[in-house]
């Protein structure tokens, strides 16, 4: 059994209930295969990411094993920028679709989900270039600001692995969901001086447990979701708060992605 998001923003929860703390979100387009179902609430596996999660049984549309798996092969095109798009047929409707949102089967402004069909009349990743450096930073800025959210991975409300997580995405690349796997990707590097822009910095807590990460710009600062997502600097300390005057968070690794 499949599904695929057919709304602007869904949570996914932690467990099977609206108190249950918010996870991650699907952005319209996301696809998932449903693991259990129940009255209320299904279990999900993010395509993406490989990402476990509740959603609401009300918040998605069913998609067929063959769909599923032709949008598999398929070249993943997002939205670039908060449009919104217009479905043809009977019942044709608006809706806002936010930036990094899935497009599945993209061409000449449409796209399509089984039987519905969308006109969409944004800048999207298919001209885009990807899997540069120049290119991931651009992305990076287009959430400068956007307001820190626990789960979130939208300009709406964003955390820190999300906005790595989608930054990565918009330039064509896959990152896990949370900052711990995160950390397990790419090419340790040994010191800061090895970074380059685009690098990513993790950092632990008093557990030694990785809580945060964000992307190393030019001349010793990052771009990172804390409060919003905003530029600090950093060394080998950690990231340094000049609005508060200390330390905001330990710095632990450096991971070379790109």
């Amino acid at each position: 059994m499949f599904g695929i998001c057919n709304l602007s923003v869904v949570p996914c929860r932690a467990e099977a209930s609206d108190r249950s703390e918010m996870v991650t979100q699907l952005l319209f387009g996301e696809r998932f295969k449903i693991l259990e179902e129940g009255s209320n609430w299904i279990r999900i596996k993010i395509s993406w990411d490989g990402y476990e999660c509740w959603i609401g049984s009300k918040q998605y549309l069913p998609l067929s094993g063959v769909a599923y798996m032709e949008l598999e092969k398929a070249a993943t095109i997002n939205s670039f920028e908060l449009v919104q798009v217009i479905s043809s047929g009977n019942s044709a409707h608006m809706l806002p679709i936010l930036l990094g949102s899935t497009l599945p089967n993209y061409k000449n402004k449409t796209f399509s989900i089984e039987k519905s069909h969308y006109t969409y009349d944004g800048l999207t990743t298919e001209k885009a270039t990807l899997k540069s450096r120049a290119a991931l930073i651009e992305n990076a800025f287009l959430y400068l600001n956007a307001p820190y959210l626990w789960g979130g991975r939208n300009p709406f409300g964003i955390d820190c692995s999300g906005f790595t997580q989608m930054v990565f995405m918009l330039n064509g690349m896959k990152l896990r969901r949370d900052a711990f796997q995160q950390a397990e990707e790419g090419e340790t590097l040994s010191f800061l001086e090895e970074a380059e822009e685009g690098d990513l910095a993790f950092f632990d807590n008093e557990d030694g447990k990785i809580i945060h990460v964000g992307i190393i710009l030019k001349d010793n600062r990052i771009i990172h979701a804390s409060g919003k997502v905003r530029i600090d600097s950093i060394d080998h300390e950690g990231i340094f708060n000049a609005e508060i005057q200390k330390y905001s968070h330990r710095l632990r690794l450096i991971k070379r992605i790109l």
